[in-house]
C-alpha cells in the first residue's frame, strides 16, 4: 500500500538542484516529491534527482518523434535522447562528485573500481520509445562498495517518480510504498518482462505452473511492475534477460518497500545480475524453489 509522505525535503533537494538547468514544466510526479526521512536523505538523492528531472526534460521533448535511431553492435537501438539523457546525468553526477565511478548504457564504464559507483540507464525501454510506448524510463542507481544504497525511477510520460535510499523507504510520488502481504499463490498477481531464455530452457514449465496457480498474469514490463509491486498493487515480477542497469535502481526501491529483490537463483543483485525474481516476502521463497537453477 502507499502511505502520504510529510515534509518536501527532496522536492527542496530537487528544486534547488536544477534551478538554472533546463526549465520547461514540471510534471505531476516531480511537483510531489516528498520524503519523510527528512534528516537522513543525502546529497546523493538531491543529485540523482536532479539528473533524473534533466533527463525527463530530454526525453519529453524527443518523445514525440524528430529523433535519430542508430542500431549499436548488439543490435539494439539507440536515439539521440539516450545519448543526450545520459550526457546530462553524467554532467550532473560527476560534477557534484568528480571522484566518482560512472557506469552508464551509453558510454561504459568510468572509474568502475570506485567505492561509489553510478548505474545508469538513460532510456530504459528504447525499443517501445522508438515506437511512442510510454513505459521507458530513466534509471539511477548508486552502488557503494558492491551495494546498491539508491535508487531512482522515473517514468516519464506514465508521471511515477520512485526514489529509495538505503534504510529511507521507497517512495513514489510523494506516497510511501510498502509490498503486499498475499502469501496464497492462488490469490497472487504475477508480471513477467522479458522471458526468452527461460523459454528456451527446461525452467518453461515451472513457470507454467506458477502461472496456472496465479490469479492474474500480466506482462506490464519494464520498470512499471516493479512499481506495481512496491505498491503492493501485485506480488510478483520475473525476468530473465536483463542488464544490471536495467533493474538496480528498481531493486532498491523494492526492498525498501519490504519485498525481496533477487536473480532466478536466488543471488543478490550484482553488476552481472541477468535475471530477476522479485516479490513480497511470502511468496518469494515459494516462487525461488520452483524457478531455481535453470538460467544465470
Amino acid at each position: 500500500m502507499a502511505v502520504k509522505a510529510g515534509g518536501a525535503y527532496a522536492a527542496r533537494l530537487l528544486e534547488s538542484t536544477t534551478r538554472n538547468r533546463h526549465s520547461s514544466p514540471v510534471s505531476a510526479a516531480e511537483t510531489n516529491v516528498e520524503s519523510s526521512n527528512t534528516e537522513n536523505s543525502s546529497s546523493y538523492l538531491a543529485v540523482a534527482l536532479a539528473a533524473a528531472k534533466r533527463a525527463a526534460d530530454i526525453s519529453r521533448h524527443y518523445y514525440a518523434g524528430n529523433f535519430t535511431v542508430e542500431t549499436k553492435a548488439d543490435k539494439t537501438p539507440v536515439t539521440q535522447a539516450d545519448v543526450e539523457c545520459e550526457q546530462a546525468i553524467r554532467e550532473t553526477i560527476l560534477e557534484r562528485f568528480p571522484a566518482h565511478g560512472f557506469y552508464g548504457e551509453e558510454t561504459g564504464q568510468t572509474r568502475a573500481d570506485a567505492d561509489y559507483l553510478w548505474l545508469v540507464d538513460p532510456i530504459d525501454g528504447t525499443k517501445g520509445f522508438v515506437r511512442e510506448y510510454p513505459f521507458f524510463s530513466t534509471q539511477i542507481a548508486l552502488m557503494h562498495a558492491g551495494e546498491i544504497v539508491l535508487g531512482v525511477s522515473s517514468g516519464t510520460m506514465m508521471d511515477e517518480l520512485a526514489w529509495a535510499e538505503k534504510g529511507g523507504g521507497a517512495w513514489l510520488n510523494g506516497d510511501r510504498l510498502e509490498v503486499s502481504e498475499i502469501a496464497d499463490p492462488n490469490a497472487a498477481a504475477v508480471s513477467t518482462g522479458n522471458l526468452r531464455s527461460l523459454a528456451e530452457s527446461d525452467g518453461w514449465p515451472a513457470l507454467g505452473n506458477i502461472v496456472a496457480r496465479a490469479d492474474r498474469i500480466r506482462g506490464y514490463g519494464d520498470f512499471y511492475h516493479y512499481h506495481l509491486l512496491a505498491a503492493g498493487k501485485i506480488e510478483a515480477v520475473i525476468e530473465s534477460d536483463v542488464n544490471v542497469l536495467d533493474i538496480a535502481a528498481l531493486s532498491i526501491v523494492v526492498t525498501e518497500a519490504g519485498g525481496v529483490f533477487t536473480d532466478l537463483n536466488g543471488g543478490p543483485v550484482g553488476l552481472g545480475t541477468r535475471s530477476v525474481l522479485a516479490a513480497n516476502p511470502a511468496l518469494h521463497a515459494t516462487y525461488l524453489e520452483k524457478l531455481s537453477g535453470f538460467v544465470a
